[in-house]
Order: C-alpha cells, then sequence, then structure tokens
C-alpha cells in the first residue's frame, strides 16, 4: 500500500563516464515508487536513432556484449557492456516505458543521459614509464662507455715501457735500462747495432739490459804530447758484454 501511493522515479545519476577500449563500461539506473506496466530500456543518442542497447523483454539481448548488473531486479536496471569500442561512445538513456491504450509503447520517464567517451589517456602511464626506463638504462649504457673510455685512456698514458726521464749522475752503483723497440734511427738500434758484434751469449733475461757506470773526468793531457788540431778528451766510454 505504501508503495502504490509513491511517485514513481528513475535515477541516472552518471552525467559523464570515461572508459578505455576493451575494458568494461558500467551505466547505472535505479527505478522506485509504483510503476505502470512497461519494460525498462537502455538507448544510445537519444535524437538520433534511438539505438536499443537493454531491453528488460528481451533475452537474449540485442547487443551480445550486454548484461544485467542484478538479473531479474524490478529495481536495479544497471548494465555492464564489455569490451568497449570507439563505436560504442555516445550518450546512454535508461527509460521507463509504459502501454499505451492503443497498445503501443510510450515514453513514462528518462533519465538525464550519460555521456560515454573514450580514455585516450589510459595507455599514457604505461607509455611514461617505458620511456622513463629506457631513458634510465641509456643513461647507464653511456656512463658505462664513458668509465671504460676513461680507463683505457688512463692506463694507456701510465707505466710506459721505455724511461724518458735522464738517469741520475754522480753514483758509482749501475743502473740498470730496459731495452725496448724504437723506430728506425733510435738509440735502441744503435745498441743493436753495437751489440752484434759482441761474442753471443747463453740465451737470459739479462741479455736485454744494459749497464751504465758513472764515470769521472780523466786528467788533462800534458800539452807537449797532444797532436795538432785534436782538443783534450775529458770523458771516456765504457762498452762492456751482458752477460
Amino acid at each position: 500500500g505504501a508503495q502504490a501511493t509513491q511517485p514513481f522515479e528513475l535515477y541516472q545519476p552518471q552525467g559523464k563516464v570515461s572508459v578505455a577500449v576493451g575494458q568494461t563500461l558500467t551505466l547505472r539506473c535505479t527505478t522506485s515508487g509504483a510503476a505502470p506496466p512497461g519494460a525498462v530500456r537502455w538507448l544510445k543518442d537519444w535524437d538520433s536513432g534511438n539505438k536499443t542497447i537493454y531491453d528488460q523483454r528481451d533475452e537474449p539481448q540485442p547487443q551480445p556484449r550486454v548484461m544485467r548488473a542484478v538479473v531479474g531486479s524490478n529495481t536495479d536496471f544497471t548494465i555492464h557492456i564489455r569490451d568497449f569500442q570507439p563505436d560504442d561512445v555516445g550518450t546512454y538513456y535508461c527509460v521507463k516505458f509504459r502501454k499505451a491504450d492503443s497498445g503501443v509503447d510510450e515514453v513514462f520517464r528518462h533519465g538525464s543521459g550519460t555521456e560515454v567517451s573514450v580514455y585516450e589517456t589510459a595507455l599514457v602511464p604505461g607509455m611514461v614509464a617505458a620511456a622513463v626506463v629506457l631513458c634510465f638504462l641509456l643513461l647507464l649504457l653511456g656512463l658505462f662507455v664513458a668509465l671504460c673510455m676513461f680507463r683505457r685512456k688512463r692506463q694507456g698514458g701510465v707505466g710506459s715501457p721505455c724511461p724518458t726521464g735522464p738517469v741520475a749522475m754522480g753514483s758509482f752503483s749501475s743502473v740498470p735500462l730496459r731495452c725496448c723497440a724504437g723506430t728506425p734511427s733510435t738509440p735502441s738500434e744503435v745498441l743493436d747495432a753495437e751489440s752484434s758484434h759482441l761474442p753471443s751469449q747463453q740465451s737470459s733475461k739479462e741479455e736485454n739490459d744494459i749497464h751504465y757506470a758513472d764515470l769521472q773526468p780523466l786528467p788533462p793531457a800534458p800539452r807537449h804530447g797532444r797532436s795538432p788540431g785534436t782538443a783534450p778528451t775529458e770523458y771516456a766510454s765504457l762498452r762492456v758484454a751482458a752477460k
């Protein structure tokens, strides 16, 4: 008796809804109060075709992807549209029909409509995350390459096998110098040419070492014994075969 005196109301609370392609769209609609005989339907685009999406009287439904949220309810007409596609974009209306005296269904109540659009930015977070990860990996790769080049350059400039500085003088101890290969007309070739006339010795690690001894200046030669046109000799060289 209380329901009979309560006026009929139809609630369609959603004004705008955005959904990603392939997701499920939910359209909400509920009714209350006394209702005249007639079905509830969901229509798409009220002023341009009134395409029926759901009809309470039809089983199966006109659209196979549409299903009721609460099957068999007389007050809850919420529906789900699975696998939403760009063609599904539009405005949806929940409509209560009643039977006219002529037997034709006519609109009794309808909701204000739910405007549905495609949520195109749904893929943006995933794309941004992928771009950030890619940039981070490229940055790590660049740092790794730069570090390798720096270490290679540093190793190439340190630890040269050939001594470049002068040997300290004033000491009688011998200083071993490692013989290294050089370009033509370098002292290494001169030393090799001179050592080729020495008797061959047993092969050992010392063959590549040349020992130099610090030599003191010789006393000046008597003036009467000097040949004309010659200069006094201040230093003498000593060549010893490596053993």
